[in-house]
């Protein structure tokens, strides 16, 4: 029971370790890269030390598979010289040698094969990992590259958006009510004083004075006219 208890903590405490790293490497993406970079990079030199171990086992087969060309070579010229020199006894123990040679290097010519095999899979793996880490360094650069540009832009239009509510431009606008006010109470005065009753008599003043004035100017015209007429039948 304790055990189960206690399995089941440290899978809830993972758990939440894991959703803790996975917010961590949203707030810090850089993060992220490196740790899968250097997850790639760490399983490339395993694979590199397996990729060397599997070489070296083809070379040591290879060499076995040479030795054993030369050894049936030697015997195939014993063998030879055997029959030559009618010793059969000798041609016989070097004819099960050859069989037993001939044997031995149709299962290491197939183990070669396979070696080589095994290595070319193994090389093109690593070079398929190499490709991958170079792929995801150029991806980091390129997407770290774009979220800063992202982010400078976002730091603009906040900056861009503060202006509107900033308090100078608030001052301002508290600047152009007042002169409104300022302004419509002035032309207020002024339309009040236009409707007043001592303007309204003013203006009566001024237009009786204008009336008396063309009268005045009409009497001095006729006036002088009749004296003109009387002077020109003097004359006469």
């Amino acid at each position: 029971m304790a055990g189960g208890f206690f399995a089941r903590l440290g899978n809830l405490w993972r758990g939440f370790l894991s959703l803790w790293i996975s917010d961590v490497e949203k707030q810090h993406p850089e993060i992220a890269y490196e740790n899968a970079i250097n997850s790639m990079i760490a399983k490339y030199t395993k694979l590199k030390t397996a990729t060397a171990a599997i070489i070296r086992r083809r070379e040591d087969i290879d060499q076995r598979n040479q030795k054993a060309k030369a050894e049936l070579a030697e015997v195939d010229g014993q063998l030879a010289a055997a029959l030559d020199t009618n010793q059969d006894d000798l041609a016989v123990v070097l004819l099960q040698k050859k069989n037993e040679l001939e044997k031995e290097l149709a299962e290491l010519q197939a183990d070669v094969q396979l070696a080589q095999k095994d290595a070319d899979s193994a090389k093109n793996s690593l070079l398929t990992v190499q490709a991958e880490i170079k792929k995801l360094k150029a991806e980091r650069d390129s997407m770290l590259a774009k979220m800063h540009s992202a982010q400078a832009r976002l730091k603009i239009q906040e900056q861009l958006d503060g202006l509107s509510v900033d308090a100078e431009v608030k001052a301002l606008d508290n600047v152009r009510e007042h002169i409104r006010t300022t302004i419509a109470e002035a032309n207020l005065g002024r339309e009040l004083s236009e409707s007043s009753l001592d303007a309204r008599l003013d203006a009566l003043r001024n237009q009786a004075g204008e009336v008396q004035a063309r009268a005045r100017l009409a009497e001095l015209k006729a006036k002088r006219a009749a004296q003109q007429a009387a002077q020109g039948q003097k004359t006469l």
